[in-house]
């Protein structure tokens, strides 16, 4: 062990033991735990200072800081939230999770009353959203007074926050404040104020959600269809079947579905046949109940507008017959994809149950080969609408392209040729090298499982210190995640923190996440994964 691993291990090893320490006091009937909690946590914030860069360091402090902070929890004392907002500070995640944990927790009154006379002072952005959070997560009962003011803060984070609790508020007049919302100049703010008043079931939404089906983002009309499919209004089906004969991709379904709940039919994708019905029917139409839809739509058998060969219309500029693309049994209108594919050693195994796999006609029965071919199969079968990418990821992330590009028969075949060259790294074929010494050459190192950064990657979001800002209005709106193992490297490795990130980050971007899983590891991570954020998970088996 050098000098430098071991100043490291005596680091962690303090802190660790710090953190002990101070729950022990806090649990000290005899001392005042808020006054301790006050002196470990200036003692951590300059070791979180002193990390600086080094990623591990500043790592090991933030998990003890967070640790600290949850020791605050079920002290129902208004002290408790002066004590714990400066931690936000640091403007790290996880301890701003922590901090959300506390003060939601409050049972009484006065730390409720001092939450709420911090947010009508405080200025720092972070601290502002993070105690909206803990309103929305314990549903703090309050006034739209309270609230409202932070519906005109300059940050449109924290306005958008502000609508997040005003739905939990449970204030009569919040509907009102929320509707306002709605012509937010920022597109979150739009579209969160529109899930707000879908999930209070407003019918306020209702011109807000038509007027938005023609937005150009692609969130804000996904919201929209929800909303309408949920507040179901007459003046709503016009505008639905216009924008079913322009709308391209995943939210067809959507607007189908939004359809199907009004009139209690189901013809599919095909906006021809749905203004023919509609104009028959129109006037005078009195909107049926929800029962009476289920009664009708329970007995239409399989839906409409599909032919035998599974081909869907697309209307609009360019309109033709296209087929979803379909992977690993897995099928998809989108036409904004990216694929993930699993490089790590584990994937030159083989699968165990052959059987599965016998009549695919793959090279060879290791994952990896059984994964590239199906992948390169369904590369070749995407139509020229679509736009792919493909992220390969064990250690490290590579991507084929920068940025989604057209299915073009020379970027299918380009795709098809960087697909069927992946290796597995670090696998146990590279054994005999790493038990020579040349661990580096075996690529052990690289041949691991970050799972967190793939799916970070895939969703746009930016490396922890990159210059590119952060944003919610990502092209894809799909990603298929094939992987053979639990997570083992990376910022995160703990599933639940991967969810939980995951959850977090892609709460704004609305990205479907498929799964496919393949060997023989646990995998109710990756049905989580999947059930979590609109996806499909599918077991390739062992």
């Amino acid at each position: 062990m050098n000098f430098e691993t071991l100043r490291l291990v005596c680091f962690r090893f303090g802190l660790v033991l710090g953190a002990l320490l101070c729950v022990a006091a806090l649990a000290n009937g005899q001392s005042d735990p808020i006054a301790d909690f006050k002196k470990y946590y200036k003692e951590y914030a300059r070791e979180y200072q002193k990390a600086g860069k080094d990623e591990k360091e500043r790592k090991a402090a933030v998990i003890t800081i967070r640790e600290t902070v949850l020791t605050l929890k079920g002290l129902e004392s208004a002290e408790v939230v002066d004590a714990v907002l400066p931690t936000l500070k640091h403007e790290e995640p996880d301890i701003q999770t922590a901090v959300v944990t506390v003060l939601a927790s409050f049972k009484t009154e006065p730390p409720v009353v001092r939450l709420v006379e911090v947010m009508a002072t405080e200025r720092h952005e972070p601290t502002l959203v993070t105690c909206l959070k803990a309103f929305q997560a314990a549903k703090y009962r309050t006034s739209v007074a309270s609230l409202g003011k932070l519906l005109s803060s300059k940050s449109w984070e924290v306005r958008r926050a502000a609508v997040q609790a005003l739905a939990t508020s449970g204030d009569a007049d919040a509907p009102k404040s929320i509707a306002v919302a709605c012509k937010d100049e920022e597109p979150a703010v739009r579209f969160t104020a529109m899930d707000a008043l879908t999930s209070l079931k407003s019918p306020l939404v209702l011109p807000f959600a038509i007027s938005s089906l023609a937005d150009p983002i692609w969130q804000v009309r996904a919201s929209a269809i929800r909303s309408l499919w949920t507040v179901r209004s007459v003046d709503a089906i016009d505008p639905l079947i216009r924008r079913l004969d322009q709308e391209k991709g995943r939210l067809t379904p959507d607007i189908v579905e939004a359809l199907a709940r009004h009139l209690g039919r189901d013809f599919g994708d095909d906006a021809k046949a749905w203004r023919a019905y509609w104009d028959n029917l129109k006037d005078g139409y009195i909107l049926m109940s929800e029962e009476r839809v289920k009664e009708l739509r329970a007995g239409l058998g399989p839906t409409t507008g599909v032919d035998s060969s599974g081909k869907k219309r697309l209307g609009g500029d360019g309109d033709f017959e296209t087929k979803a693309v379909s992977y690993h049994d897995i099928t998809t209108p989108s036409i904004s994809i990216i694929f993930v594919i699993d490089v790590s050693g584990s994937m030159e195994n083989e699968v165990v149950e052959r059987d599965r796999f016998a009549d695919g006609n793959y090279p060879s029965m290791m994952r990896i080969d059984i994964c590239k071919t199906e992948l390169a199969r369904t590369i070749d079968r995407l139509e020229p609408n679509v736009r792919f990418n493909i992220l390969s990821f064990a250690t490290d992330v590579k991507p084929w392209k920068k940025d989604l590009v057209d299915a073009s028969p020379a970027n299918k075949t380009a795709a098809r040729d960087w697909v069927l060259r992946l290796e597995a790294i670090g696998g146990s074929s590279k054994d005999d090298l790493a038990r020579v010494g040349l661990v580096g050459a075996a690529g052990l190192d690289g041949g691991q499982t970050n799972t967190f950064g793939v799916l970070m990657t895939a969703l746009g979001v930016p490396e922890r210190g990159a210059t590119t800002p952060a944003t919610y209005a990502v092209k894809v709106d799909t990603v298929f995640f094939l992987s053979d193992g639990r997570p083992s490297t990376g910022e995160y490795v703990d599933t639940d923190d991967i969810l939980r990130e995951v959850l977090a980050a892609n709460e704004l971007r609305k990205v479907v996440v498929h799964t496919i899983a393949i060997g023989e590891f646990q995998k109710d991570f990756m049905k989580a994964l999947a059930e979590q954020n609109g996806g499909i998970f599918v077991d390739l088996g062992r």
